[in-house]
């Protein structure tokens, strides 16, 4: 019996060990990796930031836009209330 639970407990150790090994070597293939590719991320960090003010700009003109078009649609909204409840006040004014 002890000669099987130290059979287990070599294979169990012997396993943690390649288990080991190979998350090791990903890690290194991993920071390889990204060791070579870090010269072409730095050189296309100025076309994303091209990008990104791109996309800046056209939000800012549609938001203003959309805001253009709602003062254009509520504000002679609100002058026809104001026409139509201007008697009504005045009325309620005088009694």
């Amino acid at each position: 019996m002890f000669e099987l639970l130290a059979l287990l407990l070599a294979v169990m150790l012997i396993g943690g060990v390649v288990v080991g090994a190979i998350f090791v070597a990903f890690a290194v293939v991993k920071f390889a990796l990204k060791l070579v590719l870090l010269p072409i991320k730095l050189l296309l960090l100025p076309v994303l930031l091209i990008f990104v003010i791109i996309k800046v700009g056209v939000l800012v003109a549609v938001g203003a836009a959309i805001i253009g078009v709602i003062v254009a649609v509520v504000v002679p909204l609100a002058l026809i209330a104001l026409l139509c409840a201007a008697p009504f006040a005045l009325i309620a004014a005088l009694t």
